[in-house]
């Protein structure tokens, strides 16, 4: 599978997140974040193990009980199960990667 750099495709995950998938397979789905400043992502569960990079910005990432200030450059892996969630200290992007593949991240029709 290839997929082509596009501005479009992004969708609301929550205020001030938006989440576009950019490929996957039979096991990893790897997605994008747009992350706007003062934005947060409430602490959550899901049965996914996700690994992410975050491309550029800042975000302060609560992974369990430990808490992260991540800068561009940094990357981090979240165990299935585990609660995490997010505050968006600066307009940042994150690319993840889920495994198993997230059915609520399938392109519609899929």
């Amino acid at each position: 599978m290839f997929e082509r750099h596009s501005e479009s495709g992004y969708s609301p995950v929550i205020k001030g997140i938006l989440q576009k998938t950019l490929a996957y397979g039979e096991k990893t789905l790897m997605a994008e974040f747009l992350l706007r400043k003062g934005s947060v992502l409430p602490p959550h569960t899901h049965p996914h193990e996700q690994t992410g990079y975050l491309v550029k910005g800042r975000i302060r990432l609560s992974i369990g009980d430990e808490t992260f200030e991540a800068q561009a450059g940094d990357s981090w892996c979240i165990p299935g199960g585990v609660e995490h969630g997010a505050k968006i200290i600066q307009d940042s992007v994150a690319v993840e990667v889920f495994s198993p593949v997230r059915d609520d991240y399938l392109p519609k029709g899929t």
